[in-house]
């Protein structure tokens, strides 16, 4: 059997991993892989986490499944934190709310829920959009489309042109929507765009599915959750993806919830039914170790209180990273990076060829995704300069066609 596989290539980013750490280079700077960093370049174990899960430990009598859908008190959590418990979605009950393995799972069971509930509906991600969004979502046997987003090359939002690209959907068909500090262009929607993309789903008869991994990420907690409260609000059916790998830093611990909008209450059970179902079939129980830490962050008032100064923290590390890089760019003459200030998240598009970034990698050890996408995490006070000088020497005005 086995020897009919061939060997299949390296995972882009896994073979970026590979690479810097084979690296002996002391310059070498990471901006690959999709994990916050703090200044001394390690991905912390949040505070509130540490307390949250000693807690856990000290009272836990058992590792026995929990249930299909997950703790119930973690799901309760994570609704009323993304949505708050005033929603009219909530308090229509017309929400389901699950906790799946991290934000992909939330992803590829929302695609598993289209495909059973409308196979023929085609499901629109931004070009670009993030790497596994695709093979997440079109390994469930749905057809993908793309619409415009973002040129890299002027670094510019394509709204326009997604606008007029999006009008050609049908009804029925999803949109996958970044709900803030899109991944791997750091460019968001504004409020007057977001109200333009509703009124345009409303119109069409789109379903929207947002997914929100970088929440407080990219104006602190509440800022984040308005366009996803906004756009929930606005239709009758939607699906959210939420993580907390980022935010709690709960990479490992796989920690994410899919929560539904459904037109009514029994519809809303009828997707219940379905969503459980597609857990047991893909991986029967979801884990409860993390969703068991985040339930304990997010249900003691004092632990939140210090999450979120936490989370501000961090959020204001990538900040200042982001305009320290603009400014140093700019005095190696490299050009105008000033969208890096206006950008939010972790992530920017550099606007640099696959060739340049493998020349960036090879004579200056710097290391990015091939489509040019830099983690700004990874930048630190005492390499901020040396990252510029060699951004300047491969793409310099001189330098670039």
């Amino acid at each position: 059997m086995f020897s009919e596989l061939s060997t299949l290539r390296e995972d882009p980013i896994l073979g970026l991993m590979a690479r810097y750490r084979g690296d002996a280079d002391p310059r070498k700077v990471d901006l690959g892989v999709g994990v916050y960093r703090d200044p001394s370049g390690n991905t912390p174990v949040l505070e509130c986490v540490r307390r949250a899960e000693g807690a856990l430990l000290a009272a836990q009598t058992t590792k026995t499944y929990v249930a299909p859908a997950g703790r119930a008190e973690f799901n309760v959590a994570v609704t009323g934190l993304v949505l708050e418990d005033t929603h009219p979605a909530v308090l229509g009950r017309r929400t389901v709310t699950v906790q799946t393995p991290g934000g992909c799972g939330a992803l590829r069971v929302g695609a598993e829920l289209v495909r059973a509930a409308a196979p023929q509906a085609r499901v629109w991600v931004s070009d670009p959009t993030w790497g596994n969004h695709v093979p997440l979502l079109g390994s469930s046997g749905l057809a993908l489309q793309r619409y415009p987003y973002y040129d890299a090359a002027t670094h510019a939002l394509q709204f326009g042109a997604m606008i007029d690209c999006l009008q050609g959907a049908a009804s029925g068909d999803v949109v996958l929507l970044h709900a803030c500090c899109h991944n791997p262009t750091g460019a968001d929607l504004s409020a007057v765009q977001w109200d333009e993309v509703i009124s345009l789903m409303q119109r069409r008869g789109l379903i929207p599915f947002l997914d929100l991994a970088y929440l407080g990420f990219g104006a602190g907690i509440e800022a984040d959750a308005v366009a996803v409260r906004r756009v929930l609000a606005s239709v009758p059916e939607a699906l959210l993806a939420v993580s907390f790998s980022k935010n709690l830093g709960l990479y490992r611990e796989r920690v994410g919830a899919l929560i539904c909008v459904a037109a009514d209450p029994a519809r809303a059970e009828a997707v219940r039914s379905h969503v459980l179902q597609i857990g047991r079939s893909i991986y029967s129980m979801p884990p409860d170790h993390g969703a068991a830490i985040a339930a304990g962050v997010l249900g003691d008032a004092d632990l939140r209180a210090l999450w979120q100064r936490e989370l501000d923290a961090m959020r204001g590390r990538i900040t200042g990273m982001r305009a320290l890089l603009a400014e140093q760019l700019g005095a190696a003459g490299a050009g105008d990076f000033g969208f890096l200030r206006t950008q939010r998240g972790m992530f920017s598009l550099l606007g640099a060829t696959a060739a340049e970034v493998a020349r960036l990698r090879e004579e200056h050890h710097v290391y990015m995704t091939a489509d040019g996408r830099m983690n700004l995490a990874g930048v630190m006070p005492d390499n901020a300069g040396i990252l510029a000088a060699a951004i300047a020497a491969v793409l310099g005005s001189a330098n670039r066609p």
